[in-house]
């Protein structure tokens, strides 16, 4: 069967091929055919010339062919005449009385191939237009095909035993793993449930941020399930033509219900499923006829359809309610950032196959890791498998992953070419931060501190969370302002003077400080939320450019956060004030290093 979709694509390429060739021959012919005119008529003399050059000894011999007399001189010299039509060449000697036997003469019949040149002139332009109305009909046809094919679904199907992804290969989530092996169970053994009169669950739905392994988690269904894996995207569905969503929802479900007992998968759902009516257009547009399409399918199940819908999205305030109801998506199943042994179990797994040092302790690296995703391991451990690569080791070691978990956070190191004036400010600046937070009662230790560029920053002090942390304190908040601002700090304190340098500090700062009053109620003004997303109406009002709180209130706001962000630059100048001698050793030692890790920015301002 391959064989033959080979030929005739093979074919239908050659017949377009020699499509082109005849016309381009028909185009360029008269081209030639007017340059060998020219050339004949260069050569050309009268047929009276010619006898009378026969006459006088000078030809070798005459061809004859029609009307046409080609006279070869003695002297190599080719000539032609024409010849009356119905007058043979012998009558032409005798008129001009010749003897016959003083000539070479020959005669040449053309009658064969003048009548197969006629006929292929009547024959060749009608074959080429039936070629041409053939592939335009062709094209034609195909592009019909596509038009109907859009309403067609897209969706990936992953075989029955062809999905080789299992729990095995996921860690990090074992909550939500314990949730989906039941609905494993179901797939597999539906009769028990139905027996005791438990009804398959249609839908479950898989909330958290990017990187979790909520798409990896749904694969891993299929591949122990062992059935058909329907996988597409939210904004597969949409297309430019209206209906052709509801119609791709139509059809992904029919092949799923042929192929039960199966699982769709659809990633992103967000980009079809989210509320209806929200904002200030609204409206019947496409995306909502889509979503009412997979509402209307997925209420409309059996029992015995034996399909669950599995999807995934780290947006899940967004997604419609009549989706989220029971009857449609069962099951609420939340994925977070791996713990540290969730962490361990990751790095394990993403180790095999690379060659790293026996002795590295992926539990220290776990701890280095906190607030790393799956997707963020992921790429830590091939990034330090590159570098060692890059620098011939024979195996990878620690400095390796911390270079890479550095560069997958921060970007990867830039060689910019600064003044001395430059490198001592940046010095000073990261020196501000590391200081501060050093003395501060409940941040976290510094580990390290740098002056090498990395993306768009000159330096960086990395302060990772020393362990898992849920809960964030009003006390531990403002410290994290207090460190932000350490910075700008120093600059003031040391140059007299303020940089560009803290720009990115300070608008994280007032984030912050910000989220802790309007959104938080960590402020004088109480427990209330003051956020713009509180409701439809409020982003109506925000969208008209009106304020969604009063005047009075929006100044109360502000008031605060300039409290906030005021005491915390108290605090960083009186700490840098009373460990300058610190805050110099830290800067020449940076200057002359560049980088100083944790044991050695401790060793300059003591333990934490």
């Amino acid at each position: 069967m391959k064989n033959k979709k080979k030929v005739e694509l093979k074919f239908k390429f050659n017949l377009g091929k020699i499509i082109i060739v005849a016309l381009l021959i028909l185009f360029i012919a008269p081209f030639f055919l007017a340059l060998l005119q020219e050339g004949i008529d260069q050569g050309k003399i009268d047929v009276s010339q010619g006898l009378s050059d026969i006459k006088n000894g000078l030809i070798e011999e005459v061809e004859v062919e029609d009307e046409r007399l080609t006279f070869k001189y003695k002297n190599e010299d080719v000539k032609i005449a024409t010849k009356e039509s119905g007058v043979s060449f012998p009558e032409l000697l005798e008129a001009y009385q010749i003897d016959p036997a003083t000539i070479s003469y020959r005669v040449v019949d053309n009658t064969l191939i003048r009548l197969v040149g006629e006929i292929a002139g009547i024959l060749l332009p009608l074959i080429l237009m039936a070629a041409f109305f053939y592939f335009l009909i062709k094209m034609q046809s195909r592009g019909a095909q596509d038009i109907f094919s859009f309403g067609r679904s897209k969706a990936r199907l992953f075989a029955k035993g062809k999905q080789s992804v299992n729990f095995a290969d996921v860690a990090g989530v074992d909550d939500a793993k314990k949730e989906l092996e039941e609905v494993v169970d179901f797939l597999k053994n539906p009769a028990k449930y139905r027996k005791i009169g438990a009804r398959t669950p249609k839908g479950v739905i898989l909330v958290g941020p990017a990187g979790v392994g909520k798409t990896l988690l749904a694969k891993a269904v299929a591949g122990e399930a062992g059935v058909p894996f329907f996988s597409m995207a939210g904004s597969e569905f949409m297309e430019m033509l209206v209906g052709v969503g509801a119609s791709r929802v139509r059809d992904l479900f029919a092949n799923a219900k042929a192929a039960a007992p199966s699982i769709i998968f659809i990633d992103e759902i967000d980009a079809i499923g989210r509320q209806r009516g929200r904002g200030i257009m609204g409206g019947h547009d496409e995306r909502e006829q889509t979503l009412n399409q997979i509402l209307v399918e997925m209420d409309g199940f059996t029992p015995n359809d034996n399909v669950i819908v599995l999807a995934a999205t780290n947006r899940g305030d967004l997604l419609d309610p009549a989706l989220l109801r029971p009857g449609r998506f069962d099951r609420r199943v939340l994925l977070d950032m791996p713990d540290k042994e969730g962490r361990v179990a990751i790095l394990k797994i993403h180790a095999k196959g690379k060659k790293f040092k026996k002795s590295i302790d992926w539990e220290k690296v776990a701890d280095r890791t906190v607030g790393f995703s799956g997707a963020d391991l992921e790429n830590m451990l091939n990034e330090a498998a590159i570098l060692a690569a890059r620098e011939d080791k024979k195996e990878i070691v620690l400095e390796d992953i911390e270079e890479a978990a550095t560069k997958v956070k921060l970007g990867p190191a830039k060689k910019r070419l600064q003044s001395q004036e430059d490198r001592k400010i940046t010095a000073y600046h990261e020196g501000g931060h590391a200081i501060t937070a050093h003395f501060l009662e409940k941040t976290d230790p510094v580990q390290r501190v740098s002056i090498v560029a990395r993306g768009a920053s000159l330096g960086h002090t990395f302060i990772p969370p020393a362990a898992d942390r849920t809960h964030e304190s009003r006390s531990r908040l403002k410290e994290q302002i207090t460190a932000m601002l350490g910075g700008r700090a120093a600059e003031e304190l040391v140059f007299g003077e303020m940089t560009a340098g803290a720009a990115n500090d300070i608008e994280k700062a007032t984030e912050l400080a910000r989220a802790m009053v309007i959104e938080l109620g960590m402020s004088s003004l109480g427990p209330i939320n003051f956020s713009t997303q509180l409701d439809e109406e409020s982003q109506k009002r925000l969208f008209m450019g009106e304020n969604v709180v009063s005047e009075d209130t929006q100044k109360q706001i502000d008031k605060e956060i300039r409290l906030l962000i005021d005491q915390a630059y108290k605090k960083a100048l009186e700490i840098i004030k009373k460990n300058k001698k610190a805050l110099d050793s830290i800067a020449k030692e940076l200057l002359e290093k560049e980088t100083l890790s944790r044991e050695e920015f401790e060793r300059i301002v003591g333990r934490k």
